[in-house]
């Protein structure tokens, strides 16, 4: 195929260990990936990492060096039936004294039993078999695949990696941009790294369009800020990066930190979450960990949710920046969140046990013949406006505290308020 129907990543691929740029901490000089591959002693194992962190690049490395035939599937299009392809192609490569290795991208996109048939193939040795994903393996792999190969972690490549990779391809004649005379200003390979993002592919993606679109051979900053407009930062709605940036969210309101969690949510909105979503988490979050310390937080963070359904984007979106420094600027306490834990756990513990007569409702006239609501204390009409000695937990149960307000905000007064009525009743 000619080379100029190729994209610039493709023929700029790696060759060797020596050309993957990154991964030090897997690939690194005396690391045991890099010599168990140089040694011809490759393994079956997953990569898992992030996009355009090199993957299909290693796997096909390590295919190199183990002089094996290389097959790959897309568990995005493929399926058993492509495996029992890819088997058969292995039985006959063994007869002729040649290993397989099955690289299987996306390999996530497998259910439970298409996963289970790569097994007895690995298991026998009739394959090397190699999965990627940008997906935890421990949640979406079976045990018994995982079991059977060793998982590494690709990281996403820093600017100084990606401003190299996209040099390689501007120096490189045979399969870059070399020959291409370009003019490529300083700012401008700056502008194309942050736009990348950690992923080698997007960034050689833009430098081509950048170089395709040069006039007289400059590739200025102008034109790299153009090619690189409306690229968004990685974000995989239902993946693990998802969850980490809602973690990462949650986490700095919780630590008042208002301008991390700003740039947390910018992160998220900037890749396209849906800020729905993050009102629905502010919501927790002020209910979790504000509490009754400032209990106008809940308010705020519904009249948030309110605000953006009414203006939505991107107007909408400052009410939630609001919601979030209020949040973080607040004074914090998780008592609530902890004491309905402790009473949900009592009251899974405890049995189905009967409301005492004098706390029932008495609406009708068997009701009352019945003794419910016999004894009762009406607190409005004592004096200090609590029945001190009236009991309100089932009888044979013990009663317990489970709701210890902290000295932060209005939780500070209930505080007060609690351990002199407690004490009373002890009393």
């Amino acid at each position: 195929m000619n080379d100029v129907y190729r994209p610039l990543a493709d023929r700029m691929r790696p060759q060797s260990l020596q050309d993957i740029v990154g991964q030090d901490h897997i690939l690194g000089q005396g690391k045991p990936l890099r010599s168990a591959l140089e040694k011809n002693q490759p393994h079956s194992m997953i990569l898992w990492g992030p996009p355009g962190t090199g993957k299909t690049t290693l796997a096909r490395v390590a295919a190199r060096y183990a002089q094996a035939d290389f097959i790959a599937l897309s568990a995005v299009l493929g399926g058993v039936a492509e495996v029992r392809k890819a088997v058969a192609a292995a039985e006959s490569n063994r007869g002729l004294g040649v290993q397989t290795l099955l690289f299987v991208d996306e390999v996530h996109r497998f259910n439970k039993s298409q996963q289970d048939a790569f097994l007895p193939h690995v298991e026998s040795g009739l394959i090397l078999f190699i999965g990627a994903t940008t997906e935890n393996p421990a949640f979406q792999l079976n045990n018994a695949l995982l079991s059977r190969a060793k998982v590494y972690v690709l990281k996403s490549l820093d600017g100084a990696a990606i401003r190299e990779i996209l040099a390689r391809a501007l120096d490189d004649s045979e399969r870059g941009l070399g020959d291409a005379g370009l003019d490529v200003e300083s700012d401008a390979l700056d502008i194309l790294s942050r736009a990348a993002d950690g992923d080698a592919r997007r960034a050689l993606n833009l430098l081509e369009l950048a170089a395709d679109l040069a006039e007289a051979q400059q590739i200025t900053a102008e034109l790299a800020a153009d090619v690189s407009a409306g690229t968004l930062r990685r974000f995989d709605r239902g993946g693990d990066e998802f969850y980490d940036q809602i973690s990462a969210l949650h986490k700095s309101i919780r630590s008042s930190d208002p301008d991390a969690g700003l740039y947390w949510l910018c992160r998220m909105l900037d890749g396209g979450c849906d800020p729905r979503y993050i009102a629905r988490r502010l919501l927790r979050m002020a209910a979790e960990d504000l509490g009754n310390a400032d209990p106008r937080a809940l308010q705020l963070a519904l009249a948030g949710w309110e605000t953006y359904d009414r203006m939505g984007s991107p107007e909408g979106e400052l009410a939630l920046a609001q919601v979030v420094c209020y949040l973080a600027s607040a004074p914090k306490s998780n008592a609530v969140y902890a004491a309905f834990g402790r009473a949900m756990d009592a009251a899974r513990a405890n049995g189905s046990l009967e409301v005492p007569n004098h706390l029932r409702n008495a609406p009708t006239q068997l009701a009352k013949s019945l003794g419910h609501g016999d004894g009762y204390q009406y607190d409005h009409d004592l004096p200090d406006g609590v029945a001190f000695d009236q009991a309100c937990f089932p009888e044979g149960m013990r009663p317990a505290v489970y709701y210890e307000p902290v000295e932060a905000g209005l939780e500070s007064k209930i505080k007060a308020r609690l351990d002199m009525i407690r004490a009373r009743r002890k009393g």
